[in-house]
């Protein structure tokens, strides 16, 4: 099997659209829900939630505060899944609680990196290329 990661993103919200403690812990058990059914087939890899806190370095030493400055939407997490093919990760994520609140899911492939990041082949072109 090989492994995709699924790229959670929201539209960035206002203060006032902040929902409410009763609406969060709704929207966390579909996301509980979902996230065990995956792990239940044997499909889990990992999953991590992003804080909103954060800088973004840009070329010439330009650091702003925060990773949504010019941005509309916001990468809120991700998750990392096992699959035969693109397409079966992809129907992994049709279920996504995200999509039921305006999100997206963004699908990659992960190419692994197998070999020792202190070898002078580390990331080498001809290295990659025979993954």
């Amino acid at each position: 099997m090989k492994e995709f990661m699924m790229i959670f993103r929201n539209e960035k919200m206002d203060a006032a659209e902040t929902p409410s403690a009763e609406q969060m812990q709704v929207v966390m058990q579909q996301w509980q829900n979902w996230i065990s059914e995956i792990a239940k087939k044997g499909n889990y890899s990992g999953t991590n939630r992003l804080n909103s806190e954060g800088k973004t370095l840009k070329p010439n030493n330009v650091i702003t505060d925060g990773p949504y400055a010019e941005v509309k939407e916001v990468v809120g997490g991700y998750l990392i899944v096992k699959a035969d093919s693109l397409e079966e990760a992809v129907e992994m994520a049709k279920s996504c609680p995200n999509l039921l609140y305006n999100g997206n899911v963004e699908v990659r492939s992960v190419m692994p990196i197998e070999y020792d990041p202190t070898s002078k082949d580390f990331l080498d072109l001809k290295v990659k290329q025979d993954l």
